[in-house]
């Protein structure tokens, strides 16, 4: 069994304790994860990212009112996860965790995607993770009066804790489900999700390898204003 490496500490940062990185004012179908990800297929594109980030703390009724290059990138979000969620490489590596974590193995799959992303990050980027991470915290923070109240006293905490970068660490993943496993129903399909990643670490690895270059064509051909 390969062990699960540690990508980033950063010692000088608050402890990870200091906040919630889930929404606990979200509608209860929020998803919490791969914002990692998200951001990053995001490309440079202000409204994208914005847009992005926003798409699972908002309700419908909220979305419309937003401008719409924002609402381009909630779009984005959205057709994100459903390529994600349709493609045979995903449901290859969701099945590999179902047998211990059932129904929410898509959950936790999307969780430990970020830690890969952050593993392999040289593969996919020319630019630093710390350098694309600080980038993101400036687009969000900048457009931050657009959002939620909750977030606007949130975010400033969530970017202090730099909880992307977290993503990439052991210690932030047991943290991240430690948070989701408050909100579930069925808190014990998220026990051991850290192991499980020991566990099946090398093919689910080549499965993200496999599948993110795909997503990253794909949504270069999205028109997310047709919509």
């Amino acid at each position: 069994m390969k062990s699960c490496p540690i990508i980033y500490r950063l010692p000088n940062l608050l402890p990870l304790q200091t906040f919630s990185l889930i929404n606990t004012q979200a509608p209860a179908s929020t998803n919490f994860m791969n914002f990692l990800a998200h951001l990053y297929l995001s490309g440079n594109e202000e409204h994208l990212i914005v847009g992005n980030f926003l798409a699972d703390f908002l309700k419908n009724r909220q979305v419309a009112s937003l401008p719409r290059p924002i609402q381009e990138g909630i779009r984005m979000h959205r057709k994100i996860d459903s390529f994600t969620d349709q493609h045979p490489v995903i449901r290859q590596s969701a099945q590999r965790l179902r047998p211990v974590h059932g129904r929410y193995a898509p959950v936790i799959l999307d969780i430990l995607h970020d830690y890969l992303l952050a593993k392999n990050w040289k593969r996919y980027s020319d630019v630093s993770l710390q350098e694309f991470t600080a980038g993101v915290y400036e687009i969000l923070i900048k457009h931050l009066p657009l959002m939620p109240d909750f977030l606007q006293h949130r975010l400033p905490l969530m970017v202090a804790d730099d909880w992307l970068t977290r993503y990439g660490t052991e210690e932030g993943l047991r943290f991240t489900f430690s948070r989701v496993k408050l909100r579930s129903s069925a808190p014990h399909f998220f026990e051991n999700a850290v192991e499980s990643l020991q566990l099946h670490f090398e093919p689910l690895e080549k499965e993200f390898n496999t599948f993110f270059p795909e997503a990253i064509l794909a949504v270069k051909d999205w028109d997310l204003r047709s919509e």
